[in-house]
């Protein structure tokens, strides 16, 4: 959620200098034949105006099938509103192209740089994206927009954003009041202008809490372990893979091993060799799914570190989380440039021992007896009460919420043209 919700292009390698260069080459292409078209409609009496060339006012972009949902809330509600919306997507089997929306006009723009040659050069009043980093590397403002909005696609702390992942759009739309503070103070520390910062809730845990209505409980249940971490060099499956997935196995409960989107291009190397390691256990899965509820509905336990998906488990189906404590580099997230203190307490890592359960390395080896005795208490079902209150707010409404706020922005920009 976020899981938290990385920069996707490393600055620090080569195929980052690469992707920059092809990022600036299709830049100068797409200047030089925006200029040929403005050049054309001054010639034609178009008096310099360069026309939006979708005709929408509103656009959305989805990078990735694991957004879908966050903004089919957004899209139902343009639809029922008979709102025209731009739906433009990276995911070529987005379930948008059979929805059948008429309002909502969708189209897929390829994936990466190709994507971002088409956004760069976009034309709306609002864009609203998940998309972290933009006017960082090839993600640029358009000129021809004049406001961007990020939705907060987890109900986690903002700024667990690889660097400067939120700075440069001009709202910022939260699930909970709680995320504001510290994106003001680091607006000051950067000296940049206060964003808009608008609680609208959570769309996907929206669309979760429905969908939970309609799975089927499973015959002949057999206890099952979920392990969902993040990803990257302090996630659990690259600091001890083996080591904990090997106890797990030898339980011969069903466990359930889901892998962050992210780990199967950044961390390809760790998956590969715990597949073949594990290649013969039976009651091992590997669940690779686009959507993660389907595994969170079968398990009794789930076992993370700092991933967002420990409040998804929490909130929408209030059982016990264990997570293993580990030290996480902050250096390439927003939240290195808070004071020390704000970083210690950090509300999804204070708020995680207050709901889950600890595990320690050293109980590895009798993980089985571990959960055996893990009691879920009344108090942890109150921490998870409050946290649900506290980082979901509105449930329910988030999307017309964001239609809402949509709506008001370009009412404002109408009014200021």
């Amino acid at each position: 959620m976020t899981n938290f919700y990385p920069l996707y292009i490393d600055p620090g390698t080569g195929s980052m200098l690469f992707s920059i260069l092809i990022g600036a080459a299709a830049t100068l292409y797409f200047l030089f034949r925006a200029l040929i078209i403005k050049f054309k409609l001054i010639a034609s009496g178009g008096g310099g105006r360069v026309k939006t060339a979708s005709g929408y006012p509103f656009v959305i972009y989805n990078e990735g099938k694991q957004y879908c949902n966050v903004f089919k809330p957004v899209l139902d509600i343009f639809e029922k509103r008979a709102v025209e919306l731009l739906y433009l997507t990276s995911v070529q089997d987005d379930p948008v192209f059979e929805a059948g929306y008429k309002f909502v006009k969708s189209e897929f723009i390829g994936e990466g740089n190709k994507a971002f040659m088409r956004l760069n050069f976009i034309s709306a009043d609002i864009v609203l994206m998940t998309t972290p980093g933009l006017n960082v590397y090839q993600l640029k403002r358009s000129k021809s927009v004049k406001h961007y909005a990020h939705i907060l696609h987890a109900p986690s702390d903002a700024t667990m954003y690889r660097l400067f992942g939120i700075d440069y759009y001009d709202s910022i739309l939260l699930t909970g009041d709680y995320q504001a503070g510290d994106i003001r103070v680091l607006e000051k520390l950067r000296e940049l202008p206060e964003k808009q910062l608008v609680t609208v809730g959570c769309t996907y845990l929206d669309v979760f809490a429905e969908k939970i209505k309609t799975i089927q409980a499973e015959e002949n249940h057999p206890f099952t372990v979920l392990v969902s971490p993040s990803w990257g060099p302090s996630a659990l499956l690259s600091r001890y893979g083996e080591k904990l997935l090997t106890p797990l196995v030898n339980t011969g409960w069903r466990i359930i091993v889901r892998p962050h989107p992210q780990s199967k291009t950044s961390e390809k190397a760790v998956l590969d060799a715990l597949t073949a390691n594990f290649k013969d256990a039976k009651n091992l899965e590997w669940d690779y799914e686009r959507e993660n509820i389907y595994s969170l509905a079968k398990a009794d336990i789930m076992i993370s570190d700092f991933s967002g998906i420990i409040f998804d488990y929490a909130f929408l189906f209030d059982k016990p989380v264990m997570f293993v404590r580990q030290h996480i580099d902050l250096r390439p997230y927003d939240a290195d440039d808070l004071d020390d203190e704000t970083k210690r307490n950090l509300w999804q890592f204070k708020t995680a021992d207050e709901i889950g359960i600890e595990l320690k390395e050293e109980f590895f080896d009798t993980i089985g007896d571990v959960i055996k005795n893990t009691a879920d208490s009344a108090e942890l079902r109150e921490a998870r009460e409050k946290a649900r209150d506290t980082a979901w707010q509105f449930r329910g409404e988030a999307g017309a919420r964001i239609v809402d706020f949509m709506l008001s922005c370009r009412g404002k920009i109408a009014v200021g043209s």
